[in-house]
């Protein structure tokens, strides 16, 4: 195997993890974020059909941070040196929302609103934390006032992304009032999103004037400018099709949520084109960080058994889970 394959090939494992991790631990956040206060019932429902897939879903980040830290240990260390806080903020609200999950279902009646209240709260740190991050990252943390607000802009979009495909979540898995609901929410979550991948694609091209040369004067770039298109087509569609449900036999309620990750798959990939090969923006490529080669290929044979193993859960626990969400019933 040629030496230089590896670095790629531990490159597109972790994109693939932090993909998988933003479309599948994404709408669990946003369901959390999405919590009402006054109706007990529908809290019971959206924790319902998120219960039997969240601790899964968060498989993938762990994943993605430890091929980060095998394979790169050098970008690794830069990313924690410079997102320590941020990180730190983010497993806060993990911690919170795993507490809270577990806590709500054996708590005393008059307070369980209080842990779904914390439920949600821990949601959204956790995705104001993770959009701000992904902020400090495009602009290769870079120390300016600019740069700060850039990484505000992405957390606040971040957050509206995680609640546009956590209510299309609802709109696939809930009935009756609920849906109807979660048809409102994810349709003015989906206007926010869209104003927000916008203008985080407008800042990122002004702010890398390499990034817009690849996207608008290389070959291999025009090849993917129908991305942003195809984004917005899907919101449109996904935005006309919310608008007219339900529909009998609720037989497009799959629609808005296919939707929602198509465009989150189509946003990585096209961030991932924008850097490559830069595993730090502007700073380090994925063969200056790599591991020993000698390394890469044994964590290889790991990574070929661990990689379909959790790929393998992930599907079946779909298939299983499959069907509207019913209530949880704990013993």
């Amino acid at each position: 195997m040629d030496i230089t394959i590896l670095p790629l090939i531990f490159f597109i494992l972790m994109c693939l993890a932090v993909i998988m991790y933003a479309v599948l631990d994404g709408y669990d956040l946003g369901v959390g974020i999405l919590m009402p206060d006054g109706n007990e019932a529908h809290r019971n429902r959206m924790i319902a059909s998120i219960g039997p897939f969240w601790d899964a879903n968060e498989t993938w980040l762990v994943l993605a941070i430890g091929l980060l830290l095998i394979a790169f240990p050098e970008a690794y260390n830069k990313v924690l040196e410079a997102l320590y806080l941020p990180v730190l903020i983010m497993l806060l609200g993990l911690i919170l929302r795993g507490v809270s999950f577990d806590f709500r279902a054996k708590s005393l009646p008059r307070r369980k609103a209080i842990w779904d209240r914390l439920f949600k709260l821990g949601s959204l740190i956790t995705a104001l934390a993770q959009g701000y991050m992904l902020g400090r990252y495009m602009t290769g943390f870079t120390e300016n006032l600019l740069a700060y607000a850039f990484a505000c802009i992405s957390a606040l979009c971040v957050t509206a992304a995680y609640a546009y495909i956590g209510g299309a979540w609802l709109v696939m898995k809930c009935e009756g009032e609920l849906q109807a609901r979660a048809l409102k929410w994810t349709r003015r979550c989906g206007w926010l999103m869209a104003l927000g991948v916008i203008l985080v694609s407008a800042v990122n091209l002004a702010l890398y004037p390499d990034v817009y040369a690849r996207w608008f004067e290389n070959p291999r770039g025009m090849l993917l400018l129908p991305i942003p298109l195809v984004c917005m087509v899907l919101f449109f569609i996904s935005d006309r099709v919310i608008r007219q449900m339900p529909f009998p036999d609720d037989e497009v309620s799959w629609l808005p949520f296919f939707s929602a990750a198509s465009i989150f798959i189509m946003c990585f990939t096209g961030i991932g084109f924008s850097f490559f090969p830069y595993v730090i923006p502007g700073q380090i490529d994925i063969w200056e960080a790599a591991s020993a080669n000698e390394s890469l290929a044994f964590l290889l044979y790991g990574a070929v058994f661990v990689i379909p193993a959790i790929l393998f859960y992930t599907i079946f626990a779909y298939r299983v889970f499959w069907g509207k969400a019913t209530d949880l019933e704990y013993y």
